[in-house]
């Protein structure tokens, strides 16, 4: 046993200094404990402290770079020039002409055009800039944590687009670098902003819908209108990079979009925490002819199971379902549900409550007739009452711009608008690093599980001690003096960077125009 020891602990340093190429891999220590697999907790350094509810001073200006501007990024971009008190300082991208496209946003909002960075390492350039409070993070997968991990360790609050880190060493890197840096670190999971999950979590943190005692969330989305068009590095990479990591890898590595708001739901290190997994799926068949129709070639080893189901177990006795399912044929399904012990909630395939009359009345809600049961969903005048009522306050103050700005139908906007109203308050953020950590977990550990014939993994506590400290999970607000005050001070600077922009430009155009000549 003290031989396995010192063999785990000696593999966990090599692991924390080793090359990227080898943190890139699925290889965590880990050990088998009668029958349920363990993966290393790594201690917390001496004089680290915990990120739960982290506060950093407020911002005036958040002092925003973009990173990946790809599929993602320029959507981003577009949409922050909608946020009053931000200032776009820095665009980047491998390939320049990305980033400076982005450049249009800027000019129709009439803001001064950013610093642009490109290359295989302009990141880490940007990432020096003493003028930047926030970078953006909008890659592949594989360059999130790179890009995170650097702007950490140059003292930058980070916001990654999911999934935020891709393994356990990603994942405990990342937990390290904000506790000892006392930098946010915040996953961009903007399905925890549709309006129905709002509205729906909103309900639940009143008790309409009792305990909820199971939940299930999913990320089926048949990607062949895009497997083509991911970016791919040169000439000779063929699949791309979404298409090569679900070759290279097994497990749930799409996990968020479903398991990010049932956790927020379930209060995960809120009061309870996820603690253990088992995974299946099922073998590749499609996954593998893309591989050869795209490379031309045979594929005889796709890591990826075409569909896979994870189970996970409460600390409370709670059980969450998550499936992942990107290439066979179906309607798009995130699968949001929460069944309660007095009611229920579905968003996919068929959206609506069921509650009974009884229940209704108690909260406060008249019900159309007497005889409602949980049995059926509500009617369509039932549900409209139910969502009036107990409409999300998120919802109330952002909702109706965020139909207008847009992104995935305004839920990335308010996902930005949360992100920049925090840190103009300096409170602490929707979503910290522990959540990353708890809804990226469930790709290597899946794996981990499938590998060893469908064990059982223990879904480590990755908050170290501190996940039952705060009771229930709710969005911080500032109080409304201090809330008004900190809009009318953002609104004022905008103001001025538009009017210095709008100069800007027209110096350009002039510029432009005397060359022509």
């Amino acid at each position: 046993m003290k031989r396995q020891q010192l063999f785990l602990k000696l593999t966990l340093a090599v692991l924390l200094i080793a090359p990227q190429a080898v943190k890139a891999q699925f290889n965590w220590p880990y050990k088998n404990v009668n029958g349920t697999l363990v993966t290393e907790v790594p201690q917390r350094k001496a004089g680290q402290q915990s990120a739960i509810g982290l506060t950093t001073p407020k911002l005036k200006v958040v002092r925003v770079a973009f990173v990946g501007l790809g599929m993602r990024g320029p959507g981003a971009v577009e949409r922050w020039t909608h946020i009053p008190g931000i200032e776009i300082k820095a665009l980047c991208d491998y390939e320049k002409q990305r980033a400076e496209a982005c450049q249009k946003f800027l000019r129709k909002a009439d803001m001064p055009a950013a610093d642009v960075y490109s290359g295989e390492e302009g990141y880490k350039e940007l990432c020096k800039r003493p003028d930047i409070d926030l970078v953006y993070i909008a890659t592949d997968w594989i360059h999130h944590f790179l890009v995170a991990q650097e702007a950490l360790q140059q003292g930058k609050h980070v916001a990654i687009e999911v999934p935020s880190a891709m393994n356990m060493n990603e994942i405990w890197t990342l937990i390290n670098l904000a506790e000892e840096k006392r930098l946010h670190c915040m996953i961009l999971e903007n399905c925890c902003y549709d309006f129905f999950e709002l509205n729906s979590l909103y309900m639940a943190q009143k008790g309409l819908f009792g305990d909820v005692i199971y939940a299930q969330g999913a990320y089926c989305h048949e990607l062949s209108p895009f497997w083509a068009h991911y970016w791919k590095k040169d000439a000779n990479d063929k699949l791309g990079w979404r298409l090569r990591y679900n070759k290279d890898f097994r497990g749930d590595v799409y996990a968020t979009h479903g398991l990010g708001p049932i956790a927020q739901v379930l209060n995960i290190h809120r009061g309870d925490r996820m603690r253990t997994l088992v995974a299946m799926d099922t073998k590749s068949f499609n996954g593998r002819k893309l591989v050869e129709k795209f490379s031309g070639e045979p594929c005889s080893d796709f890591k990826n199971g075409d569909q896979t189901t994870t189970l996970i177990r409460t600390e409370q006795g709670k059980v969450l379902e998550i499936r992942h399912n990107v290439m066979t044929p179906q309607p798009y399904n995130r699968m949001y549900q929460l069944t309660g012990t007095k009611g229920f909630a579905n968003k996919y395939p068929i959206e609506g409550y069921a509650l009974s009359a009884k229940e209704m009345k108690e909260a406060g809600v008249q019900p159309s007739n007497d005889d409602l049961s949980g049995h059926s969903y509500l009617s369509g005048a039932d549900s409209k009452a139910l969502v009036e009522r107990y409409t999300s306050p998120i919802v109330k103050k952002y909702g109706e711009e965020a139909k207008e700005v847009g992104g995935h139908g305004g839920m990335d906007f308010i996902m930005d608008s949360r992100l920049v109203y925090c840190l103009q308050n300096g409170l602490p953020l929707d979503m910290d690093v522990y959540d990353l950590a708890e809804w990226c977990c469930l790709a290597e550990l899946g794996a981990l599980s499938m590998d060893h014939g469908n064990l059982p993994v223990e879904v480590p506590d990755f908050t170290r001690g501190h996940w039952n400290e705060v009771k229930g999970f709710h969005h911080a607000y500032a109080s409304p003096a201090d809330e008004a005050q900190t809009l009318q001070e953002a609104q004022a600077f905008t103001q001025q960077l538009k009017a210095r922009g709008k100069k800007y430009w027209e110096k350009i155009d002039k510029k432009m125009k005397k060359g022509k000549k």
